[in-house]
């Protein structure tokens, strides 16, 4: 149960503070259902009227919302970090991908290395529930399951290092990466070679940090940032040149078939050569004109 009693002044501030910490440090996600509020009031041994104040004061200012029906969840706040604007335009730049990259490469490496300090048993309980089902999902090579469970296995990197900055910076770049906005995580999973590649470089993260030993955790993550980038580099560049290959292909068929169906020429048999003389018809020649008689 995360919801903890309000032990000192029990009041809608107190409330207020305690559902606020659980969406900083990132214990409450968005889409989580709060539990009903009889439920909650009890967890949080407050009165329901206390309670009702402060889920009003939440959702006034765009940290829960109430859907008729569907209770009351956590709103989407990490989303926020990039606004559509941006969003739109690094979509349409591929330099905006190689910067992402770029910037993963070093902010993933300081997440490493604070989760290989700062990780609790707990965190590292959970971290290896996630590696064991993503080693399941490789070896069953369910590759959307897979893709997946490789974003949620950064993201229990990025909430070990219990830096609520980080942390929510990271997952607004993960929701990015999830959405497809930089590049598309299919070019990487749907080649074996990059799945068992991606799979040995989230081992390596994994067993550095259990061990706590954050310089070859970093490194781990730099490492496979840098190979990612790489990868997806060269996918695309594959992709370009299979869409290239695929278009001439296209045209040439297109030329082929069309000159096979143009109708033939009919030769001009009075200027063809004769099978026997070899030369023109006569009947090709010019008739000379008489000349006239003085």
């Amino acid at each position: 149960m995360v919801f903890r009693e309000v032990s000192h002044g029990r009041t809608a501030d107190a409330v207020i503070a305690q559902i606020e910490g659980l969406i900083l440090d990132g214990v409450l996600r968005a889409g989580d259902r709060l539990p009903a509020e009889r439920e909650l009031a009890r967890n949080l041994d407050v009165s329901r009227p206390i309670l009702r104040d402060a889920l009003a004061d939440l959702e006034t200012r765009g940290l829960i919302v109430t859907r008729h029906g569907g209770g009351t969840v956590v709103a989407d706040v990490t989303g926020e970090v990039f606004r559509e604007p941006i969003v739109g335009l690094v979509r349409n730049h591929p330099k905006a991908a190689a910067d992402f990259l770029e910037y993963r490469r070093e902010i993933d490496a300081v997440a490493a290395g604070f989760a290989a300090e700062r990780a609790t048993a707990s965190d590292k309980e959970r971290l290896a529930r996630i590696m064991q089902t993503l080693e399941a999902a490789h070896r069953e090579k369910d590759f959307r399951w897979e893709a997946e469970l490789d974003v949620e296995f950064h993201v229990a990197i990025s909430e070990s290092a219990h830096n609520t900055i980080l942390l929510h910076t990271l997952r607004a770049c993960y929701r990015l990466l999830t959405d497809g906005v930089f590049y598309n995580r299919g070019l990487l999973y749907g080649h074996a070679d990059s799945r068992d590649r991606l799979f040995a470089q989230h081992l390596a993260i994994h067993d550095a940090v259990i061990a706590g030993d954050p310089e070859a955790a970093r490194a781990a993550a730099s490492a496979h940032m840098t190979y990612v980038a790489a990868a997806v580099r060269e996918r695309e560049d594959e992709g370009l040149r299979e869409s290239i290959a695929e278009m001439r292909l296209e045209l040439t068929a297109a030329r082929l078939d069309g000159r096979g169906r143009r109708p033939r020429r009919v030769p001009d048999l009075a200027a063809a050569p004769s099978p026997i003389t070899g030369s023109a018809s006569s009947a090709a020649e010019p008739t000379a004109e008489p000349e006239d008689t003085p």
